[in-house]
């Protein structure tokens, strides 16, 4: 399921707290990022169209149906059949000699593809 920013916005407050109120949910992204109301409004209904979130009643409770992890594939996903032709091993590559990682990330990374095999 493709989530654009603003709805990344509204899943990672569910996904850090839970089921919440529409209204809470308002308050904590104006108190974060300033939106007003009818913004997080819009934006929660535009997830409850795209199955990513489902509305409760009473008291109009949000509840992710979706969970990080599997937008996390998703996105993943699509960039690497975007940008690396749907080569895995490009992007690794790519990410490897990106100059991103220190050398505990480079260990950690190769005991989990041990662990893998």
């Amino acid at each position: 399921m493709k989530l654009y920013e603003s709805e990344l916005k509204v899943m990672d407050i569910l996904w850090e707290n839970g089921n919440l109120p529409a209204g809470k949910l308002a308050k904590i992204l104006k108190e974060e990022i300033g939106w007003n109301r009818n913004t997080t409004y819009t934006v929660v209904k535009k997830c409850i169209n795209k199955g990513a979130i489902k509305r409760l009643e009473p008291n109009f409770i949000c509840e992710a149906i979706i969970s990080k992890e599997e937008v996390q594939k998703y996105e993943t996903t699509e960039l690497i059949d975007r940008m690396f032709d749907g080569s895995p091993e490009m992007f690794f590559s790519t990410f490897l000699n990106s100059g991103y990682l220190a050398q505990d990330d480079i260990l950690k990374l190769k005991q989990y593809i041990e662990e893998k095999k």
